[in-house]
């Protein structure tokens, strides 16, 4: 079945226009709005996080936060979505999940290496760049690890920066969650104000808006190949 994705970037554009006359003109407004904030400058990836609460809470984060990204690693647990913590914020990320191998965290990584990130792992350590000094005109992909043992030694050998939260308490380490929102908030706040082009490019933008819309519409398959059709594009 051919879909929106067998298109050419021209196509793809009258395409979304006719799709997106299905929504309000406010809903319509608004994508246009929230995709000008949307970055893949830096991503975000959990590693077998096995409390479902955790990892929903990371996804309503990366979210809130304009990143269109988040990449899990699933070794020893399924990840599994919490609506009530995440607030269906799965339908506006992409979400890529790791679960075909026995360890599945060097396939992420070194996936994301080959295009362009560098991997900063969340880890005590007495060489550690503090989160204040991390370089944010590189692409980043910042992982966190399980809420009990951490990042595994296959993330540790694979990273490139190893980076640390200042903290003033007693505890040791901060809930995984509230890590990656401090983390996030922390480096997209200084990208946002640096001169790094770190929005999404445009095939990106369209693919992007298109899923936004399928996911307003009831029997939004069924639709496309209507519109698709009628176009003359299937």
């Amino acid at each position: 079945m051919k879909t929106f994705k067998n298109l050419t970037s021209y196509q793809k554009k009258i395409y979304y226009n006719e799709l997106s006359k299905l929504c309000t003109e406010n809903r319509t407004k608004l994508f246009d709005k929230i995709i000008e904030q949307r970055t893949r400058h830096i991503t975000l990836v959990i590693e077998n996080i096995y409390q479902s609460q955790n990892a929903s809470a990371v996804l309503r984060t990366a979210d809130c936060l304009g990143l269109q990204d988040v990449h899990v690693i699933e070794n020893d647990n399924k990840y599994e979505i919490n609506p009530d913590v995440a607030l269906g914020s799965s339908k506006w990320i992409d979400l890529y999940r790791y679960n075909k191998e026995a360890n599945n965290t060097k396939q992420c990584l070194q996936s994301l290496k080959s295009k362009g990130y560098k991997i900063v792992a969340t880890l005590p350590n007495s060489n550690n760049v503090m989160l204040d000094d991390i370089d944010v005109s590189h692409k980043l992909a910042v992982v966190f690890g399980n809420e009990l043992k951490g990042l595994s030694d296959i993330a540790i050998e694979e990273a490139d920066i190893f980076m640390k939260i200042p903290m003033y308490g007693f505890t040791e380490s901060f809930n995984i969650s509230v890590s990656a929102a401090i983390t996030m908030y922390q480096l997209t706040d200084r990208l946002r104000k640096s001169s790094v082009k770190w929005q999404i490019n445009e095939e990106d933008k369209i693919d992007t808006l298109i899923k936004w819309v399928k996911h307003s519409i009831k029997y939004s398959d069924k639709v496309e190949q209507e519109i698709l059709n009628r176009l003359g594009f299937l």
